[in-house]
């Protein structure tokens, strides 16, 4: 009872609750000690699952040459299929590929860049990617990916990936990618200096390309034949980087706009190949095309694959807008053994 006995308090775990319903004629405090077994649940509660593999920062493997990351798959992550979307495995690429950069210290202004890029503005631009699904990933896997860098040429850099279940080491993606320089400003490729490679060459691992880089056929009159369109796509200022540059990740969205919905629903993709073309900007009207290899109709859903070209470009007059990307995939049946 308080002094002027009027406010009955109760300590429960600590806390001071006050009980309005109490008289002036109230004359103990009442003290409720948890029951060991409520104590004894809410300690095994506070034991987290491993969930928060997730926060998994990476490590360097392989005599510092392989970037080891583990990535927890989210609940917001996966499609009606409970898997992963091919939207959501680019931005694992992309997340993994520039901690890489970061944990070797090349992360200066903008995505990756050297010191020596910094002082030569340039900026790095993603020329070509391949990609091999085995199997997508579904919510609640820990996926294991690793990450090297390798010389591409005289011109650019490779970047590859290997996707593994974390518990069986199951291969779950491979991935290749091309990269090279752009002028910062002027928006115009540049070449490869050697005070670059110089800085880079260091962390390079002398590989091959994890998946051939296939040539994209697309010609003027395959063009004409396309029948499945979406138009009217722009970039909103959140599809924009740092270096305000488009991302990746929204060039594939646009690209899969266009993919017929049977395809969608009946087939899963294998794989995909990208070429970028050229840049689009904030202000641009795209439109997507998709043209279902030997067949011009929906009737596909009985095929044991499906093949797809596709062809982003800005609209224009005719559809004689200038090529952003072209792109192939190839779609298995769903639930195939």
């Amino acid at each position: 009872m308080n002094v002027h006995g009027i406010i009955k308090e109760t300590s429960f775990w600590g806390l001071q609750v006050k009980d309005p319903n109490a008289t002036r004629f109230s004359t103990a405090i009442t003290s409720i000690a948890p029951k060991p077994m409520i104590m004894k649940t809410i300690n095994q509660n506070r034991t987290l699952p491993k969930v928060a593999s997730r926060f998994d920062l990476g490590r360097m493997v392989n005599d510092g040459l392989v970037f080891r990351q583990n990535i927890y798959v989210r609940s917001y992550e996966v499609g009606p299929e409970q898997t992963t979307s091919i939207e959501t495995i680019m931005n694992y690429l992309q997340e993994t590929s520039l901690n890489h950069l970061k944990s070797i210290g090349i992360l200066h202004d903008g995505f990756g860049s050297t010191l020596e890029m910094c002082r030569k503005n340039l900026i790095w631009v993603m020329a070509k990617m391949q990609v091999v699904v085995d199997r997508c990933p579904t919510w609640g896997d820990v996926v294991e990916i690793d990450t090297w860098k390798a010389a591409s040429g005289k011109t650019g850099m490779c970047c590859n990936w290997l996707f593994r279940d974390c518990k069986t080491g199951e291969i779950l993606i491979r991935a290749s990618s091309i990269w090279v320089m752009m002028n910062k400003e002027t928006r115009r490729l540049s070449k490869f200096p050697y005070e670059v490679r110089a800085e880079l060459e260091q962390h390079f691992l002398d590989t091959p390309p994890l998946v051939n880089q296939d040539a994209i056929k697309w010609s003027k009159h395959d063009q004409n034949i396309v029948d499945h369109v979406c138009n009217g796509l722009t970039p909103s200022w959140s599809d924009l980087d740092i270096n305000r540059h488009v991302n990746n990740v929204k060039y594939t969205g646009w690209v899969l706009q266009s993919v017929p919905e049977v395809v969608m629903e009946n087939y899963e993709l294998v794989s995909m190949a990208l070429e970028y073309c050229r840049e689009c900007t904030k202000n641009s009207v795209l439109e997507s095309h998709t043209f279902v290899n030997g067949s011009n109709s929906l009737e596909v859903a009985d095929c044991n694959h499906v093949d797809c070209q596709h062809l982003l470009q800005l609209e224009g007059i005719g559809g004689n807008g200038e090529m952003i990307m072209k792109a192939s995939s190839r779609w298995r049946p769903k639930h195939a053994s």
